[in-house]
């Protein structure tokens, strides 16, 4: 009986310790992680075609690196989610090995007992020898009770012995898993030092064409007003054209359930990193620069198509030097804003559904990168990251 208190108990103990996050929720994680380094690969690749360093190359290496040390921090996760059970299962071993000991005296000294009392009083004796039949009936169910009892006994020996050799296997597995873990991270951590080498020579050499990264800034800040003013000259457009607009059912309801998916909405492009957040940051290479940004820039390599995030209207398309095309789609008193278009596929007006194909994000030949921004019809920007679905 103590065998399986001790077993439930430590049943109870692992399940617990266990449920929390397990193995195999980990090593799925890890698996999709990798994936995404390959493809952020890919993209170095395209990028290295061109032969000079670039801040975006820089700041596809630097979401490389947040993406390995999450393989990391998720390797010694393990590490330790197989210690935890190692010890238990340790424990659990020395303490049924103890109760295989004490079981085994216990049923020695009982087939002992049971030899001396049939040698000096034969069981027919002990039954014939009852006062009357009753008696004699409740001495022979004792005698069956004992031998059931034996059986049961011989039972959890057998159970008892081959849940030992089972512990010891797992325990076996752990251990060689433990190993085999503790060797992937010390190689995961040495490509990460020599990632984070190359993100350094990189910002070190861009940080000679200061010249260079001023001009691109400077750029980069003429498109983002344009776009502003574009956006609220069409707001100010749909006011004077139909105010009514902004109160119709349907509109009103694309706006409850725009909000509803909030964090849930697909992405504007099928795959991509994001290279560039929204709000203020400090430049990837010109530390003293501050950057103030309204949208996030989503990379991708390869020909990529831009989509609707939800359905809504076409509320207004527009050209920007150096940025291609702009399509702006309302949904209720949001907006959706999608910069470097090409190739058209929609028009001023149309009815958009969620995931339709809008255009074709511009490629340098290599690489896509596509601004995207949500705001409200107040002009107010919101992070697109609190949006979309998390990758």
């Amino acid at each position: 009986m103590k065998y399986f208190i001790v077993f439930t108990f430590f049943c109870f103990i692992i399940f617990n310790c266990l449920k929390g996050q397990s193995r195999k929720d980990l090593e799925e994680k890890r698996a999709k992680t990798l994936g995404e380094i390959t493809y952020v690969d890919n993209l170095l690749k395209t990028t290295s075609k061109q032969k000079i360093e670039s801040i975006t190359a820089i700041k596809i290496i630097g979401n490389k690196l947040v993406l390995r040390e999450s393989v990391i921090g998720g390797m010694r996760d393990e590490i330790l989610l197989l210690m935890d059970r190692i010890d238990l299962n340790e424990l659990a071993i020395a303490m049924m090995e103890s109760d295989l000991v004490v079981l085994k005296n216990d049923y020695a000294k009982a087939v002992v007992n049971s030899y001396r009392t049939k040698k000096g009083n034969p069981e027919l004796v002990y039954i014939l020898s009852a006062k009357d039949f009753n008696q004699g009936y409740k001495r022979l169910k004792y005698l069956q009770q004992i031998t059931k009892f034996r059986r049961k006994e011989s039972e959890i020996i057998l159970e008892l012995k081959n849940q030992i050799g089972t512990t010891k296997a797992r325990l076996q597995t752990d251990l060689y898993r433990v190993s085999e873990l503790k060797r992937g991270e010390e190689e995961q951590k040495g490509l990460l030092q020599n990632e984070q080498e190359k993100k350094q020579q990189m910002v070190k050499s861009l940080t000679k064409k200061e010249i260079q990264l001023k001009k691109e800034l400077d750029e980069k800040k003429r498109i983002a007003i344009k776009i502003e003013s574009e956006i609220a000259r069409i707001i100010e457009e749909e006011r004077k054209k139909a105010i009514r607009a902004d109160n119709t059912p349907e509109q009103k309801l694309i706006g409850e359930n725009f909000v509803t998916n909030k964090g849930r909405l697909p992405w504007p492009v099928e795959k991509g990193i994001i290279t560039s957040r929204f709000g203020i940051h400090k430049n990837a290479v010109l530390k003293y620069v501050e950057e103030n940004n309204i949208d996030i820039e989503i990379t991708s390599s390869g020909k990529i198509s831009a989509r609707a995030v939800f359905q809504g209207e076409v509320a207004g398309i527009f050209p920007i030097s150096g940025a291609n095309m702009t399509v702006m789609i309302r949904h209720g008193k949001y907006f959706s804003v999608y910069t470097n278009i090409i190739n058209l596929k929609i028009k001023k007006g149309d009815k958009i559904s969620t995931k339709q194909i809008i255009g074709d994000v511009y490629s340098d030949g290599n690489n896509c990168v596509l601004k995207f921004m949500i705001f409200e019809t107040n002009a107010k920007y919101l992070d697109p990251e609190d949006w979309i679905a998390k990758n």
